[in-house]
């Protein structure tokens, strides 16, 4: 929904849904009200039925918001947007796998990528948007050379790419990134073909460029972005180049642990957030797509960001803090996108911003 747009329950403006850790203090799931004019974010409710609802994700065409669980056995729930906050479409459902960190919805499917058990899992959705079962389910096999991280695979997101042919999943445990198609019946993850990246990098999260034929691939274990070129058609995913994103990392030693990659909307900038170094580093790529060229590292209004998310009109960008407990957001300069800090709001433990 754009600014200015009426939610299903009746409520005018744009809402923001923050997820956060529960076992770290968090409320479960803010529903924050969004000031169109300052970027400002309000609460209004918070829905804590759900334990350390450390992902979120909206279906396109319901408005059905969706919260894993991050929990061993891993749940998955839904909810529907309603006056004063959300209601639960149904029980929380086991997703087959443990220590789920993302999910996405891929047509009437809801996937989850298992961190701790190192699995993909695809759930039906009901006509409702509820949640079905049983979980299909692909196990991921492999292991890395770093030998606390990556003594087995450790799915960490799960992602349809813009055709809606194809389904990403991205592991941090096996330095790969592997294109699956969902089986027409069963909507099980099937492994097309499997990218191998840089060994020892922990691959952990990647993003589409607006154009739909690039890929930012953000690795956790070495500062590094990859950029990749992809080809809808055939779903081969063919890396390019790496690109630092702690190009000066000064001498105090803090070591960089990169989480989030995020584009803008008209496809000018890409963004990485980096935890350890609490800075948000920002590529121009005026250049073209596939060259991403830095431009700044500012810092990221709190301790270890985990989240990176453009608001829908482009013109702000806010941070969700887990360590510091807040969602700090910046204004956007439209012409050389740089960020300027306008504000924060009291989180604890926050890991993710949807916007609605």
């Amino acid at each position: 929904m754009g600014e200015g747009t009426e939610h299903a329950d009746g409520s005018g403006g744009p809402r923001a849904y923050i997820g956060s850790y529960t076992s770290g203090g968090g409320r479960g799931i803010t529903v924050a009200a969004v000031d169109p004019a300052t970027g400002a974010l309000t609460p209004v409710a918070a829905v804590d039925t759900v334990v350390n609802p450390s992902w979120l994700a909206l279906a396109p065409d319901t408005g059905v918001l969706y919260a894993v669980s991050e929990t061993e056995p891993g749940r998955a729930a839904a909810f529907r947007p309603a006056t004063g906050g959300l209601t639960p479409l149904g029980a929380a459902a086991e997703v087959g796998g443990a220590g789920p960190t993302h999910l996405s919805v891929a047509g009437r499917r809801l996937l989850t990528a298992n961190y701790v058990s190192g699995s993909v899992s695809s759930l039906p959705l009901a006509a409702d948007g509820g949640l079905g079962g049983p979980p299909a389910v692909l196990a991921h096999r492999g292991s890395g050379p770093d030998p606390d991280r990556q003594e087995g695979p450790h799915a960490h997101q799960v992602l349809p790419d813009p055709s809606g042919r194809w389904v990403l999943t991205v592991d941090l445990g096996t330095d790969t990134v592997r294109v699956c198609a969902l089986d027409a019946d069963t909507g099980e993850p099937r492994v097309r073909a499997e990218t191998v990246l840089r060994a020892g990098s922990g691959p952990r999260h990647l993003a589409f460029h607006p154009d739909g034929e690039v890929v930012y691939v953000l690795h956790e274990l070495e500062p590094l972005l990859t950029v990749c070129q992809w080809d809808p058609a055939s779903g081969r995913l063919e890396p390019l180049t790496e690109v630092d994103v702690d190009p000066d990392p000064g001498p105090d030693g803090v070591r960089a642990h990169p989480s989030v990659v995020a584009v803008s909307s008209d496809g000018r900038f890409v963004r990485a957030a980096v935890r350890g170094r609490n800075t948000i580093v920002t590529f121009s790529l005026a250049d073209g797509a596939e060259k991403p060229r830095f431009t700044e590292a500012v810092e990221c209004g709190g301790v270890w960001p985990r989240d990176l998310v453009p608001d829908p009109s482009g013109r702000r960008l806010y941070v969700a803090n887990e360590w510091s407990g807040d969602v700090t957001w910046f204004d956007v300069d439209p012409q050389s996108g740089r960020l300027s800090r306008a504000g924060a709001l009291e989180v604890p433990a926050a890991a993710c911003v949807v916007f609605a």
